[in-house]
């Protein structure tokens, strides 16, 4: 069992309870109410640079705890101010220590549209995304068969949302393009080994038409990293983990809104 398949079971049991704790009947009532507009996700991510997707989590499986001092409304801040086009909050408990709390504390405090960062695999956690005010969540191709994919993919569509759609390998962006995906994701992580490889984004770029937005992530780490991936001719990178263990955010991610695109787009 990879490490994945592993988060992936256990997120399923956290996910009855907490349908027993909140009915999906009672998420759905809620939402009825809900006037909050939503953010406008593919838009923040289209421009002559590279956009970069900031992450919020306070742990990860590799690394364990990242910040001590962990404040994800303080985070969204220095994020915003830093040059940010989105944000990303990771919001599964027992491997990442999140919680839904951290992204509407993210959200309220900056006006930039926030992608939940989660493991995604039934329509409850659709609904309870636009429930904590999310903008866009993320679907994970190599978790979803192509029928669950389209289904989530046009629940998350009709609560007005956006979806950035995961791939790892050629049958999952095979998959992501055959369901409609307008973002697609290139997770540079093998699941397997955790390690990261660039060459990941590079090799698979190519599949993704010009129409579509392309987004790289995990593994990005400096300036040279999102230079070589806008040569790729990738719209925008997710990056994590290196933020939030700085001291100084905002300047680090200032570093990297500020590497200008390759002028060689996808054909």
């Amino acid at each position: 069992m990879s490490i994945l398949d592993e988060i992936v079971a256990r997120r399923r049991e956290r996910l009855e309870e907490e349908k027993q704790a909140l009915p999906l009947a009672e998420v759905q009532a809620r939402l009825a109410d809900q006037q909050d507009r939503i953010r406008n996700f593919p838009m923040a991510l289209r421009g002559e640079k590279v956009r970069v997707i900031a992450e919020i989590k306070r742990a990860s499986p590799s690394e364990g705890e990242l910040n001590l001092l962990f404040d994800p409304r303080f985070l969204a801040q220095d994020y915003a101010g830093g040059g940010a086009a989105a944000i990303s909050v990771l919001t599964e408990r027992d491997y990442f220590a999140g919680e839904a709390v951290h992204l509407v504390r993210a959200r309220k405090y900056m006006p930039l549209p926030v992608l939940r960062k989660d493991f995604i695999v039934d329509a409850y956690q659709v609904y309870h995304s636009r429930l904590i005010r999310a903008d866009a969540l993320l679907l994970i191709a190599t978790v979803l068969d192509a029928y669950e994919l389209e289904d989530l993919l046009a629940l998350t569509h009709e609560l007005g949302m956006h979806a950035l759609v995961e791939t790892h390998d050629e049958s999952d962006m095979l998959k992501a393009l055959a369901c409609g995906a307008r973002i697609v994701g290139i997770n540079n992580r093998d699941l397997k080994t955790m390690k990261t490889d660039l060459g990941q984004t590079e090799r698979l770029a190519g599949m993704v038409p010009a129409d579509r937005i392309l987004v790289s992530e995990s593994g990005i780490h400096g300036r040279e990293d999102v230079e070589r991936l806008a040569a790729a001719g990738v719209d925008a990178v997710l990056v994590g983990t290196m933020l939030v263990k700085s001291d100084k955010p905002g300047i680090l991610l200032r570093q990297l809104v500020g590497v200008p695109a390759d002028s060689n787009r996808r054909v």
